[in-house]
């Protein structure tokens, strides 16, 4: 959720509509005052309430072409289109969609900015593209992958071909790749949160001390989200 001014926006929508307004809620925010959910990619997890939370609450879905058309969203209150690489406004936020590589029609990261503050929302990588490493020098805020710590997803119980899928360049970023990019596009003051934490080839704990280790901070610099429902607000 990225909240700024009078603009409010959700990025993705990968858990039940329910649940989502029950977030929302707990939180004091109204859902129905959604301005656009932005959606990343067609998968499931990311967008399995977006269907719902239109409909019910008149909220439009922002994405391209290609993932709207594979997303089996079914009928949406309305919808906007963009083209990857094609600045947009949603409101007061400006909206770069960044190409970046994973096994989906055509999946996005996001750098969004507000005045003179910006922030990249980047999961479901399987490598950091160009694009996405140049906006990691330049956030305040880093809101990127950690998907699984290597060792555990080579000894997990997935089958080999998932483990290769996973590993892959159209695939998941793990801890160790994400803390090498942090590291090489150092920005001071840039703060960072750990996003789509496998649950069974990682955990928060590991992902947060592979990531502090690597850039030579506390782990208390490194956040996350801990435990199911928790739930964050940060400002920049």
């Amino acid at each position: 959720m990225v909240v700024a001014d009078d603009t409010m926006v959700l990025l993705d929508a990968g858990i039940s509509g329910r649940r989502i307004a029950r977030l929302m809620e707990a939180v004091g925010l109204d859902p129905r005052e959604l301005d656009a959910m932005v959606l990343t990619h067609e998968h499931s997890d990311h967008v399995s309430g977006a269907g719902v939370l239109s409909r019910r609450y008149g909220v439009p879905v922002c994405c391209n072409e290609n993932t709207l058309a594979c997303s089996n969203l079914g009928q949406v209150h309305s919808s906007i289109i963009f083209r990857t690489m094609e600045r947009f406004e949603l409101g007061c936020l400006t909206v770069d969609p960044l190409p970046i590589l994973h096994n989906a029609a055509e999946p996005n990261a996001f750098r969004i900015s507000f005045e003179e503050k910006r922030m990249l929302l980047a999961t479901d990588l399987g490598k950091i593209t160009p694009e996405v490493f140049s906006a990691l020098k330049e956030v305040d805020l880093a809101i990127i992958e950690a998907n699984h710590d290597v060792q555990m997803l080579i000894n997990g119980p997935y089958p080999p071909r998932l483990k290769s899928e996973i590993r892959s360049e159209r695939g998941h970023l793990s801890n160790i790749d994400c803390a090498r990019a942090l590291w090489a596009t150092h920005a001071e003051g840039r703060k960072i949160f750990l996003a789509h934490i496998s649950k069974n080839n990682n955990t928060p704990m590991l992902a947060r001390r592979t990531v502090a280790r690597t850039l030579g901070c506390d782990e208390g610099c490194i956040d996350c989200l801990l435990v199911p429902d928790d739930h964050r607000s940060m400002t920049v």
